[in-house]
């Protein structure tokens, strides 16, 4: 009895735009109504919309958009709030930098283009799944968050039109209420503990004790008190503590 066995399994194709978009879906599901309290927030400042709807399409950073709107509502400086956007964003080039190590990728431009599109929930997938080594599975899963967070935006401008201004004002707390929920889950761990609390203490400082003598704007309050936090917890805790 003669008979050719293969035992040669069938090799899997490489993961796709359309896969990384399915993988994408939860993150754009959270990402809409922060991104409708986004717009709702913007309008009820009465930032232009064109300046809105911008910010969305061309910074795509939720939390810096957040802050950047309360500091341009607030008289801030330009150069402060650029600063303080890059302070808040810096993140991001270590993220890219690591994802740049597992994508098997050699085009810049579609390195360029998933750089652009990196938030902290893409990249966690990202970083814990195989399928992230394909360049177009990453330019996916990130497209279908910009999308969300750009129609969320679009949703909440215009929907701001039909609301009480009243309701439209009190959006205004939806940009503590987003950095609370980050915040929070972290602090079980004592690194981030200390480093939270002690920018607390430091912006605490600066504005009730510091200010009324040296007027300081909101801008340079938030890089003072980020910096000088950030820098004692990399001073005092080791990275295997952190991590």
């Amino acid at each position: 009895m003669a008979s050719s066995i293969h035992s040669t399994s069938p090799v899997s194709p490489p993961p796709t735009f359309r896969a990384g978009l399915r993988a994408g879906i939860p993150v754009a599901i959270g990402y809409i109504p922060i991104a409708i309290a986004f717009g709702l927030l913007a309008q009820s400042f009465h930032l232009p919309n064109a300046i809105t709807l911008s910010m969305s399409f061309l910074i795509f950073a939720g939390a810096s958009q957040f802050i950047t709107v309360q500091l341009l509502m607030t008289g801030s400086m330009y150069w402060e709030i650029i600063l303080t956007t890059f302070i808040l964003n810096f993140r991001h080039f270590l993220m890219s930098a690591a994802l740049s190590q597992r994508i098997e990728s050699t085009s810049r431009r579609l390195l360029a283009a998933i750089a652009f599109g990196v938030t902290d929930e893409t990249f966690s997938i990202a970083s814990t799944r195989q399928e992230a080594r394909s360049g177009m599975f990453v330019l996916g899963l990130n497209t279908i968050a910009f999308l969300a967070w750009n129609v969320g935006t679009w949703m909440g401008v215009f929907l701001a039109f039909g609301l009480p201004s009243t309701l439209q004002a009190s959006m205004g707390i939806a940009l503590y209420a987003m950095f609370i929920g980050l915040l929070v889950p972290s602090l079980t761990t004592r690194p981030i503990f200390v480093v939270a609390s002690l920018a607390i203490v430091i912006q605490a400082i600066l504005h009730w004790i510091i200010t009324p003598f040296f007027p300081i704007s909101d801008g340079i309050r938030i890089i003072v008190s980020t910096v000088v936090a950030a820098g004692f917890g990399a001073f005092l805790f080791k990275e295997e503590e952190v991590t």
